[in-house]
């Protein structure tokens, strides 16, 4: 496999300075089994919710789930964050669950 030159020198400075991985070979070899990994599980999930549509999560659980890992304090109000999201939806369809907690905080500040 061929890996251009630039992002060789990259991972093995990152080896030798940053002590990422035990050798340039091992930090590819981790990179790829992970981006394999990724892709096998997102496949899955993908043929997942083709046989079963109504288990994907909504836009607002996504929010919720994303404010939860960020320890975001609007994660204890989910109704809150789940109203944003049916909000920004409607004008931005392609709206992350980043953008609905974002939304959701800017919503809930008073008004100046």
């Amino acid at each position: 496999m061929r890996i251009p030159t630039a992002l060789r020198d990259a991972a093995a400075l990152a080896v030798k300075e940053l002590g990422v991985a035990p050798s340039a070979t091992a930090l590819t070899a981790a990179a790829l089994r992970a981006t394999l990994e990724a892709a096998v599980m997102q496949a899955a999930l993908d043929a997942h919710y083709q046989r079963h549509p109504d288990a994907r999560p909504s836009l607002g659980d996504l929010a919720v789930a994303a404010a939860e890992l960020d320890g975001h304090p609007l994660a204890d109000e989910p109704e809150r964050i789940h109203q944003a999201a049916s909000e920004l939806v409607e004008r931005h369809p392609d709206a992350s669950p980043e953008d609905v907690v974002l939304w959701a905080e800017a919503r809930a500040l008073p008004a100046a």
